[in-house]
């Protein structure tokens, strides 16, 4: 008699689990349907071709008179930085770090794209104070963070995501969650660019 219970409890649980699943199922289906937000893209990833991009860009001494474009890089390894917000404590220690360690972590013939939302005029003055050697893609409709999976959906900025992409324009590493203040995050980096030039 025991037994005969158990089993119609363990029936009835199965059923019921079941029928939550199918529920669930259901909702996440109809609020799809109805236009609810979906989750930002994951970007791309090892081994597909990064998407291109154009945008003004700018260094120390301006806005420079081409807009850059991926596509015009192929041939190069490329290091795309995204970063939250010029001036801001984590990415000055990041850009810094890129800067103060350039030869150590790219080393020659490497182009190095840190992007923000920050607008040209904002770059100009940032890289002017901090002397950067590179110059810094300004992104401020979030279109190439889109891109590349690097923009959460209600923030006004980027996320800190890096990318190496290899001289055939095919990414060959990817960090969606950067840590500025890990000095691991800049070996792994640093090891990635090295086996891709």
């Amino acid at each position: 008699m025991m037994n005969y219970s158990m089993r119609i409890s363990r029936s009835s649980l199965l059923a019921a689990l079941a029928l939550v699943t199918l529920s669930l199922g259901a909702r996440a289906q109809t609020a799809t349907q109805a236009g609810a937000t979906a989750p930002a893209p994951a970007g791309p990833d090892v081994g597909q071709t990064a998407p291109d991009f154009t945008a003004q860009w700018a260094d120390g001494s301006g806005t420079r008179s081409t807009p850059v474009t991926l596509a015009s890089l192929r041939g190069k390894v490329v290091v795309i930085a995204f970063y939250p917000k010029d001036r801001t404590s984590g990415c000055t220690a990041e850009l810094t770090k890129f800067r103060d360690e350039h030869a150590k972590l790219f080393g020659e013939n490497v182009v190095v794209l840190p992007v923000s939302a920050d607008s040209v005029a904002s770059h100009v003055s940032w890289a002017s104070e901090m002397k950067f050697p590179f110059a810094l893609v300004s992104d401020p409709e979030l279109k190439v963070a889109d891109s590349y999976g690097s923009h959460a959906a209600g923030r006004p900025v980027a996320s800190r995501t890096v990318y190496v992409v290899g001289k055939d324009g095919k990414v060959v590493w990817r960090e969606m969650k950067f840590n500025a203040l890990n000095e691991e995050a800049y070996a792994s980096l640093a090891a990635a660019v090295a086996s891709a030039r």
